[in-house]
């Protein structure tokens, strides 16, 4: 089947290749990535890695892309999986497959081979070879199902989108082919529901598209009251809600809750503690749920853009602030909803950063929250957003504290853009040598904000080099100068290269002189060659404690394997208490 690409997708995808730093790539696997992105950014509103979900290749069971979401998280290994269970308690999955074609037509042979891929992919015993992305993405989709006791509402979701540069016709034939492979994985019981998406060139520029835009959504608020002016408030409202309208405000366009809504909360769902469950039993009894509206606390929400036409309410790039808890019950409790519950709400339309802060604050001292949830939440990231966009050039980058914050501006490559995880692991394995946690044990670096990463007296600049150095290590793995295999220990890379470009001899976080050392090693990183050949000189030192052995999570993920490379680089051993 020809290849063929009209204008407009050409032109997007150009410019998603621009975004990405992947103009070097073949047009062929720049799309690949370009429908991983489109496909999964419909389903996780956080910005992502599109490498580490793509699978195309060799042995790929004709899947391009996976992605692996659980309790809102894009997941990529089994260590992952175990850090959420430890912090949730349980599991909230959905699947995500990618099939692309630059060819113009929906093949049936085609699809009908990724409908045999993503079998073959949840097979109890697989038999087919599977390149190391589709293999690592199975050993996570087994760790699900081997704790599908913990499953929060249902089993898994499982969507397959396949993707080309045409028109897709309704074509009868292949409509109930494509049913009848649904009902098969259906039947397997692996899942609570399942679907097949065709995606011809509307439906990618649409979701292109709205991988651009912040959260928008419009509802219906009638019985509101608009606020006398407040100071950095261009316009607030108090009122109440109908919950079956409020789900709206909750909900993304597959009908899942929209996990990034809650980034500004202090705490994620609590499950059904003793709060909660009394919501619930409130919801279920008919007599009791009209009064939850003189129960309920309500929900606070933050949107940076606001409008209003008569009963309409129409809010972008948003957070529910307060009100996490009743969010979660109410949108599991759908079922119960009816316009009898009404759900006190309170919107406030701010660009100040000061004012939400506040809000954050004021509304969350009603719980249990402590100095250090609050300030980690808001004052460090503030500081740690302006310092690192404070570089010009090639020197900048862009600490994203908001889902999608960046996703607007023009002009902004996507890995210039660090994530909370981005930079918490990148600091973690750089300047606490601690790259085996920032792989495998990310919860337990989590707990730590607020004392060893994001302390309030630690100087900024060791932020801004691990975040650099993660942003130019994968520069450097997107255009071939240090070879994609070492991914597997890039955390390991990123500890080697401070002490390769900085010395042994580090001052504490909290000293004038970590500027100086800092200096240094950007020195080499803003420097292409001296990276690369640093960070070659990093792996060649990974090779060296391999010794042979093959690339192996199992391994890399170990403190004995950080201990052995230390010794590499000449690094005296200290206890693990005496660790930076």
């Amino acid at each position: 089947m020809k290849d063929s690409m009209d204008r407009v997708t050409k032109a997007y995808l150009d410019a998603f290749r621009q975004e990405q730093s992947i103009e070097h790539m073949k047009e062929s696997d720049a799309f690949e990535l370009f429908a991983d992105y489109c496909v999964i950014s419909d389903s996780y509103d956080d910005e992502f890695n599109v490498t580490d979900v793509h699978t195309g290749g060799g042995d790929d069971l004709g899947i391009d892309g996976i992605g692996i979401i659980i309790n809102g998280t894009l997941v990529d290994s089994v260590d992952d999986v175990e850090g959420l269970l430890k912090i949730n308690g349980s599991l909230e999955v959905t699947f995500c497959f990618v099939q692309a074609k630059t060819s113009s037509g929906f093949s049936g042979e085609q699809i009908m081979t990724f409908f045999d891929g993503v079998d073959e992919f949840f097979a109890e015993s697989a038999t087919l070879p599977m390149n190391d992305a589709v293999s690592d993405a199975r050993n996570v989709m087994q760790k699900v199902y081997d704790n599908s006791l913990r499953f929060r509402r249902a089993k898994p979701q499982c969507r397959l989108s396949y993707v080309t540069t045409g028109q897709w016709t309704s074509d009868e034939y292949l409509e109930k082919k494509t049913a009848k492979r649904v009902a098969l994985l259906k039947a397997t019981g692996l899942f609570s529901e399942v679907s097949f998406a065709p995606m011809g060139a509307d439906e990618l520029h649409e979701s292109y598209l709205r991988s651009k835009n912040s959260v928008t959504t419009e509802f219906s608020f009638s019985n509101k009251v608009l606020l006398p002016d407040i100071v950095g408030v261009s316009e607030s409202y108090l009122g109440v809600i109908s919950a079956v309208e409020f789900i709206k405000i909750l909900s993304d366009p597959s009908g899942n809750i929209r996990k990034s809504l809650f980034n500004d909360n202090v705490r994620d769902f609590q499950e059904y503690n003793s709060v909660n469950a009394d919501i619930q039993r409130t919801l279920r009894d008919e007599a009791a749920k009209g009064r939850f509206v003189v129960l309920n606390n309500g929900v606070t929400i933050v949107a940076r853009e606001l409008s209003t036409t008569r009963d309409k309410v129409a809010i972008s790039d948003y957070q529910i602030v307060n009100g996490c808890q009743t969010s979660h019950v109410l949108f599991e409790q759908q079922e119960y909803l009816t316009d009898q519950v009404q759900v006190p709400l309170k919107i406030v339309a701010t660009q100040d950063e000061e004012v939400v802060n506040s809000i954050i604050t004021a509304t969350n001292r009603q719980t249990q929250v402590t100095n250090e949830d609050l300030y980690a939440l808001g004052t460090f990231a503030k500081k740690l957003e302006g310092f690192l966009s404070s570089y010009g050039g090639d020197q900048r980058l862009y600490y994203e504290r908001r889902s999608k914050q960046y996703n607007s501006v023009s002009g902004i490559k996507k890995v210039r853009i660090i994530t909370k995880s981005q930079q918490i692991r990148s600091f973690a394995a750089m300047f606490l040598d601690e790259p085996h946690r920032a792989i495998s044990y990310y919860a337990d670096l989590q707990t730590q904000v607020g004392t060893r990463i994001f302390n309030d007296g630690h100087k900024l600049e060791p932020y801004y080099v691990s975040a650099y150095s993660h942003f130019k290590l994968e520069f450097l793995f997107r255009s071939g100068a240090v070879p994609v295999k070492y991914k597997p220990a890039r955390y390991h890379l990123l500890m080697a290269l401070r002490y390769i470009a900085g010395g042994g001899d580090m001052p504490t976080l909290h000293a004038n002189k970590i500027e100086s050392y800092c200096n240094k090693v950007c020195e080499v990183l803003w420097d292409n060659s001296r990276a690369a050949e640093a960070f070659l000189q990093a792996a060649n030192l990974v090779d060296q404690v391999l010794n042979g052995s093959p690339f192996a999570l199992d391994v890399v993920k170990t403190r004995t394997f950080t201990d052995s490379l230390k010794q590499a680089l000449g690094v005296p051993s200290r206890p693990h208490s005496q660790q930076p």
